[in-house]
C-alpha cells in the first residue's frame, strides 16, 4: 500500500529536520532516513555556523568574505538573502534548546564566537568542537515530539516518483525498506531533498558512510538540472592515521592559532598565501597537497601545541580525547593531517525558494546548488544555508498545500521485472572501490586533461556494467548507492571536464588560471537517451 503524506522529506541532517518541523505546522509530514535519525553529515560538523552576531561584525562584511572564498561565482542574491536571515534561524535552534557556547557569565548569554579561514571577523557560534552534534540533538528532540511527524528509519529513497504531463512533476519517492527489501511508494503533494553530500564518491573523505550523493543522482535520473558538480571542496585536515576512519580536525584549530608544519617542523603555509593557515579551505588544501606531493610526504602536521593546555582541552574536546585514543597528546604534539573529500559545493539547482525545476520538488542543504557557494564554500556557512532554505522550502510548500487538495495522479507500483537474488556481492564491492579510487587519484585537489580523459573512460564502463547489473538483480542498499555514486562521479568528471580553467576547488594544470570567459556556473543536465548534456550558461548577477 501506498505511504501517503502532505510532505516527504529525505533525509535527517539540519536541512531535513527543519523542513520536517516548519512543515508539520501546516500538515502530516513523512520524514525518511536511510539510518537511524542521528546519523546524517550535519552531525559530524565540528567548527559551528556562521552568523553576524556581535557589534563589531556586519552583514556587509559577511557577505564580502563569502563573495571572495566563492572566487567569482557566487549569487549576490542568495548571499544576501542567507546572511540576513541566518541570525533569526540561529534564533530558532536557540529557542529549542540548542546549546551553543557561551563565555563569561553564563546569565549574560553571550556567545563565544569563534573565527575560521576566510573570515574577517569572530562570527562562528560552535558547542565545543561538536556543534553539529549538538544542533542534530535539539533538532531530533523536537522532530520525535512532534505527533504530525511519521519517521522511517532504515528507509532509503531509490527514485521519485513522476507523473508525465505536459512536463514531469513530482509526487514523491519509490523507497526501499531495508530490512525488508521492499519497495513502496510514498507519494506526497511535496517533496523535498535534503539527502546531503557525496563525501562517499572518494577513497578519503571526512563524511559518514551515508554520503553517497542519492539525491543528485535521483534528481538529474529525473530531468531537474544540476550545478556546479566540479566544485567538491577537500577538506585541508583529517586525521591521518591507520586506524582513524574518517575524523575531521575542525578548521577552528587554525582560527585558534594551530600551525601546519612540514614533518622537519617548517611551518609552509606563508609561502602559499599571506593569510597562511587563515586562507581559505581550497588554497590550504592544494597547499598540502603540493608539500606532500613535492617532497613525499606522507602527511602534514597541525600543531597548536604552543597554545595553554588547559584551553585546548576545553575548546576541542572531542578532537583531544580523539586524537588521545589513537596515543596522540596534541597539547603537546603535532596532529598528523591530510587532506580529504568533504563538502559538494554543487547540487540540484534551486531557487531562492528551494524550488527545483521538478515541479513539487524542493532540495535544501548540502544536497542543492542555490549559489551561496560559488566555486569555494566559506568556514561554517553550510548549517546556515540548509537552515535558511530549509526554512524558505517549507513556508513555500506550505502556502501552496493550502491551495491544492487535488486528487493523487495514477501512479505505477514498483516493478523488480525479472529481477533475482544475487550471489555476486563482489561486483557491487569491486566497482565501488574502483571508482573511488580513480576518482581520488584522477578527479581530485589536482587535475589534468589526461587524468580527467581517463577518468571519462572508466566511469563510462563501469556504468555500463552497473545499469546492466541493476537491470538483472534484485535490490539492495548496497546497490542503490553503488548506482548513486557512480552518477555522481560521472556528473563531476563531466563538469570538471567542461571547465578550461581554473577557480576555487576546481584546479587544473592544463589550465592553471581563471578565465573571465567561464566566469559562469556549470549546469547539466540528462540527455534523452543517455549521456551528460551541458547546457548554455545561465544569465545570473555573480558577486
Amino acid at each position: 500500500m501506498p505511504v501517503e503524506s502532505d510532505f516527504l522529506v529525505l533525509g535527517s541532517g539540519v536541512a531535513g529536520l527543519t523542513c520536517a518541523l516548519e512543515c508539520a505546522r501546516a500538515g502530516h509530514v513523512a520524514l525518511v532516513t536511510k539510518d537511524r535519525l542521528p546519523e546524517s553529515n550535519s552531525r559530524y560538523a565540528q567548527g559551528g555556523i556562521a552568523s553576524v552576531w556581535s557589534p563589531e561584525d556586519s552583514f556587509e562584511s559577511h557577505v564580502a568574505d563569502t563573495l571572495a572564498a566563492g572566487d567569482g561565482l557566487c549569487h549576490r542574491d542568495t548571499v544576501e538573502v542567507v546572511v540576513r536571515e541566518g541570525p533569526d534561524r540561529v534564533r530558532d535552534l536557540i529557542a529549542l534548546g540548542t546549546n551553543f557556547d557561551l563565555r563569561g557569565d553564563p546569565d549574560d548569554h553571550e556567545y563565544d564566537l569563534g573565527r575560521e579561514g576566510g573570515h574577517s571577523k569572530r562570527r562562528i557560534l560552535h558547542a565545543t568542537d561538536a556543534t553539529g552534534r549538538e544542533v542534530i540533538r535539539a533538532l531530533g528532540e523536537a522532530v520525535r515530539a512532534t505527533p504530525n511527524i511519521t519517521i522511517y528509519e532504515s528507509h532509503l529513497a531509490v527514485d521519485l516518483l513522476l507523473s508525465r504531463a505536459e512536463r514531469p512533476v513530482c509526487w514523491g519517492a519509490y523507497v526501499l525498506d531495508r530490512a525488508t527489501r521492499e519497495v513502496h511508494r510514498f507519494p506526497a503533494r511535496a517533496t523535498f531533498l535534503c539527502t546531503g553530500g557525496a563525501g562517499k564518491v572518494y577513497l578519503y573523505t571526512s563524511n559518514p558512510d551515508v554520503a553517497t550523493g542519492d539525491g543528485v543522482a535521483m534528481a538529474y535520473r529525473a530531468g531537474a538540472p544540476v550545478a556546479n558538480m566540479e566544485f567538491f571542496q577537500f577538506h585541508p585536515t583529517c586525521l591521518y592515521h591507520p586506524q582513524a576512519k574518517s575524523f575531521l580536525v575542525t578548521e577552528a584549530l587554525r582560527g585558534e592559532g594551530a600551525v601546519l608544519r612540514r614533518p622537519d617542523g617548517e611551518a609552509f603555509m606563508k609561502r602559499y598565501d599571506a593569510r597562511a593557515e587563515l586562507a581559505p579551505r581550497d588554497i590550504v588544501a592544494r597547499a598540502i597537497d603540493n608539500e606532500m606531493k613535492v617532497h613525499g610526504f606522507e602527511c602534514v602536521y597541525l600543531d597548536i601545541s604552543h597554545r595553554d593546555a588547559e584551553f585546548v582541552r576545553r575548546r576541542f574536546p572531542t578532537v583531544y580525547e580523539t586524537c588521545r585514543r589513537f596515543g596522540i597528546d596534541m597539547t603537546r604534539q603535532p596532529i598528523p593531517v591530510v587532506p580529504a573529500a568533504h563538502y559538494a559545493c554543487g547540487g540540484v539547482l534551486a531557487d531562492l525558494d528551494g524550488a527545483t525545476a521538478l515541479e513539487r520538488l524542493y532540495a535544501c542543504g548540502e544536497v542543492a546548488c542555490t549559489g551561496l557557494h560559488g566555486a569555494n564554500r566559506l568556514a561554517s556557512n553550510s548549517l546556515l544555508e540548509a537552515l535558511v532554505f530549509a526554512h524558505r522550502a517549507a513556508r513555500h510548500a506550505c502556502a501552496r498545500l493550502g491551495e491544492d487538495r487535488r486528487r493523487w495522479p495514477d501512479m505505477r507500483p514498483w516493478d523488480p521485472g525479472h529481477a533475482t537474488d544475487s550471489d555476486e556481492s563482489v561486483v557491487v564491492t569491486q566497482n565501488w572501490d574502483e571508482i573511488r579510487r580513480f576518482m581520488w587519484n584522477y578527479v581530485g585537489i589536482v587535475r589534468s586533461d589526461r587524468r580527467l580523459a581517463r577518468a571519462r573512460t572508466r566511469i563510462a564502463l563501469l556504468q555500463e556494467d552497473i545499469r546492466e547489473y541493476y537491470r538483472d538483480v534484485l535490490l539492495t542498499s548496497d546497490l542503490v548507492e553503488l548506482r548513486n555514486i557512480a552518477t555522481v562521479a560521472e556528473l563531476i568528471i563531466a563538469s570538471a571536464s567542461s571547465r578550461r580553467e581554473s577557480r576555487g576547488l576546481h584546479y587544473t594544470i592544463d589550465h592553471p588560471h581563471p578565465d573571465p570567459a567561464w566566469a559562469h556556473d556549470t549546469v547539466v543536465r540528462r540527455r534523452d537517451g543517455a549521456g551528460v548534456e551541458l547546457l548554455a550558461p545561465p544569465r545570473r548577477a555573480f558577486g
